[in-house]
């Protein structure tokens, strides 16, 4: 077998690893899941009048559901990334890769099979809390060439996430660091058009907002989902997907391959 053949079987095996490690736990895809809903329904049913009214167009709850929605799916999609860093971390700090390391096994088939497992839970989230955005009324004009391109970036963006995570992980000396390392991905769709027009945001947090990565990533969500996305706006979305990636990928990697101490 080739060295890309032998990399992708182990990579398959470590992936079933992490997928039994989800069914052995489900509580934790429970709250991967149920928290992003519960989240949408405090700002849906709780600030959605009044922030709704706020909006362009106006519209009141049900207009602030149609907005809401695409920043909660990616925080959802963070939520996931944040556990993949314990999930690292724990098996760092118990051996489990050095372990690994004595084992004929490509070494980028470890960290694959975490950032895969993570995927598929980011997805699982982002469907179910839009499901039952659908319940409650919001309905997309996503033609399915839109539902393709939202699939597409929102697998995507799991998968920057995921991979930015696994580095936090392989870096935090303790699980409990790895836990808190990756807060500030829950934090920032809040300072993002998530939530609330930037225009309405002070100067200075408006400028943060329009130019950090989640804006332009929900805003490409959003516009997919009512059937008009704009094509600049999701090319600088993929930009930063592609970019964060990357540097957690390469990251990851060189902490990976540090001899362990």
């Amino acid at each position: 077998m080739s060295t890309l053949s032998l990399a992708l079987t182990d990579s398959a095996t470590m992936l079933r690893r992490n997928l039994l490690h989800i069914r052995r736990y489900p509580s934790m895809t429970v709250i991967l899941v149920g928290m992003p809903i519960v989240i949408l329904l405090l700002f849906v049913y709780v600030f959605g009048g009044t922030l709704g009214a706020g909006l362009p167009s106006g519209g009141g709850r049900a207009a602030y559901l149609d907005y809401v929605t695409p920043a909660i799916m990616l925080m959802a999609a963070a939520a996931a990334a944040q556990g993949t860093a314990i999930a690292v971390a724990m098996d760092k700090t118990e051996g489990i890769f050095t372990r690994f390391r004595t084992m004929a096994i490509a070494r980028v088939s470890v960290l694959t099979g975490h950032v895969l497992g993570s995927v598929l839970q980011s997805v699982l989230a982002m469907a179910a809390l839009l499901g039952v955005s659908v319940l409650l009324g919001f309905r997309p004009a996503a033609s399915a060439l839109d539902w393709l391109g939202l699939l597409g970036l929102l697998t995507v963006s799991a998968f920057a996430l995921t991979w930015l995570t696994v580095a936090m992980g392989l870096s935090a000396k303790t699980v409990e660091v790895a836990s808190n390392s990756p807060m500030f991905l829950m934090i920032l769709p809040f300072l993002s058009s998530g939530f609330v027009p930037v225009e309405s945001m002070p100067a200075g947090l408006g400028w943060f907002a329009e130019y950090q990565p989640f804006t332009p990533i929900i805003e490409t969500v959003r516009g997919l989902l009512a059937g008009d996305p704009d094509g600049s706006t999701a090319l600088l979305a993929l930009g930063w997907c592609a970019a964060i990636a990357l540097v957690g990928y390469l990251w990851a990697r060189a902490l990976y391959r540090r001899d362990p101490s």
